[in-house]
């Protein structure tokens, strides 16, 4: 179980980190679409049935860490926020942090693809 715990911490920032910052190089512009694109989906298509801001990796990692005896925070930015950098944020201020972040990094990445999309096409 620790394995796994470790593993969901591993990915599933990773993946957050991606969704911020994947837009500032070329080569991972279309691939940091696609995973904000699915992260998108995931909070506002599964959110319909699960909750608002569902995500599968959350749901797993907080069924993993339940039986490793963890009492968790709402949202998975709260955990990593105050276990790595000691900063303690309510789930309202997490859960605007979090949104305010996809759409910033979701503005920053349709601009750059488009710009990219553009300057190949023109190169024709």
């Amino acid at each position: 179980m620790n394995i796994l715990n470790l593993g969901f911490f591993v990915f599933h920032t990773l993946w957050i980190v991606f969704n911020c910052v994947g837009w500032a190089w070329r080569r991972t512009r279309r691939w940091q679409l696609l995973t904000l694109t699915l992260t998108t989906l995931s909070w506002f298509g599964l959110g319909i049935w699960y909750g608002w801001g569902y995500c599968p990796c959350t749901d797993w990692h907080w069924q993993v860490r339940a039986r490793l005896g963890y009492d968790d925070p709402p949202s998975y930015v709260q955990l990593v926020l105050r276990d790595f950098a000691g900063i303690a944020l309510s789930p309202d201020v997490a859960d605007a942090l979090a949104l305010g972040m996809l759409i910033l990094a979701g503005v920053l990445s349709i601009v750059l693809n488009v710009r990219d999309l553009r300057r190949e096409k023109n190169r024709m």
